[in-house]
């Protein structure tokens, strides 16, 4: 009996070594793989009618549309997402008579990286106000989705007195409950995404493959047949660009293990905005539950919460055409308001 303990130990132990040389092999693939596809200067293939700007400390790819004048409309994308995800509502609310601009906020899409490789929410967040500055808008309504809410805050309290206003789009905000502490991400998850090689073979495994692409927008979305070709392509376009792996590499410890909390990640700082904040949420939400939406519109003092039903955590994607008429109706009224 004890032999075939033995016996069947040994097995495992042997199955188990091989599936993690497998997967070792797996990630060193993808990664040779990136580093043959990541060859174009971000210049050469951002499109065209786009321009680039100083936002910071760096040169951040933006694309605009509809009629010179204040208010702003700045928007800013979500995790993999960058501003061509945006082309379709920035048309819209062009020929609604709105000024609208998008930006690539870096590692995503087209921008320069920083030097400092630092992208944490406030990192981000002054990325937005430099924006601001260096176009000289006095007057802007802020629209942050997703895991870009967080950024889109930071920058309101940064220059409260040009933004005026915000829309959260299903907002990945990490706001802690009232009296709770920030806590640190186990040392072992550290610890890993300090190992480049073995961080960037899970980067160009799933987050760079372009044969990964659709799965990870159908894992965000309630509907996984709104995942169209189109939509695909969108994301994948900048898939090309020098250094993505890398880049997105030293930015998912912002994502997964910031070393320290945000001030948008503190309850106190939502009860104490004076400008006006709505928010729009996915019914079907599985990212950031409705309940969260909820929660953060209670302790905003000058808040609405829609609900768009049937829809998930990218709205944008899985009823465009709703969501549009949405946000500009809001975009009315908040400047209505003012």
């Amino acid at each position: 009996m004890g032999r075939m303990i033995g016996v069947l130990v040994r097995g495992v132990a042997i199955a188990l070594l091989a599936l993690l040389v497998l997967v070792v092999l797996i990630g060193a693939a993808f990664r040779w793989q990136a580093e043959r596809r990541e060859i174009r200067e971000p210049a050469k293939v951002a499109p065209l009618a786009g321009r680039y700007v100083r936002a910071g400390d760096v040169q951040a790819f933006i694309q605009e549309d509809g009629p010179e004048g204040e208010p702003v409309v700045v928007f800013v994308h979500g995790t993999g997402a960058w501003s061509g995800a945006w082309r379709r509502t920035l048309t819209e609310a062009g020929k609604a008579g709105f000024h609208v601009v998008a930006i690539d906020l870096p590692p995503f899409g087209f921008s320069t990286r920083p030097p400092s490789q630092q992208y944490g929410k406030v990192e981000q967040g002054r990325r937005i106000a430099g924006l601001l500055e260096t176009l000289g808008i006095s007057r802007a309504i802020l629209v942050g989705h997703s895991f870009g809410a967080g950024p889109t805050v930071e920058a309101a309290l940064l220059a409260p007195d040009r933004v005026h206003a915000m829309v959260l789009v299903d907002g990945a905000l990490g706001v802690r409950a009232a009296g709770e502490a920030f806590k640190p991400a186990p040392a072992v998850l550290r610890a890993a995404l300090d190992a480049r090689p073995i961080r960037d073979a899970v980067v160009a495994t799933f987050l760079t493959n372009p044969l990964f692409t659709r799965k990870l927008l159908q894992l965000f979305i309630d509907d996984p047949v709104r995942a169209t070709e189109n939509w695909v392509q969108i994301y994948q376009r900048p898939l090309v660009v020098q250094g993505s792996t890398a880049a997105i590499g030293a930015w998912l410890p912002a994502l997964l293990a910031p070393t320290g909390p945000a001030p948008s990640e503190d309850p106190a700082i939502y009860r104490s905005l004076a400008m006006p904040v709505s928010l729009i949420w996915g019914e079907r939400d599985s990212i950031t539950p409705l309940a969260q939406g909820k929660a953060i519109a209670a302790l905003l003092p000058k808040a609405d919460l829609i609900v768009m039903e049937g829809v998930g955590h990218i709205p944008q994607i899985e009823d465009g055409e709703k969501f549009d008429r949405l946000l500009i109706a809001v975009l009315k009224r908040l400047i209505a308001a003012q």
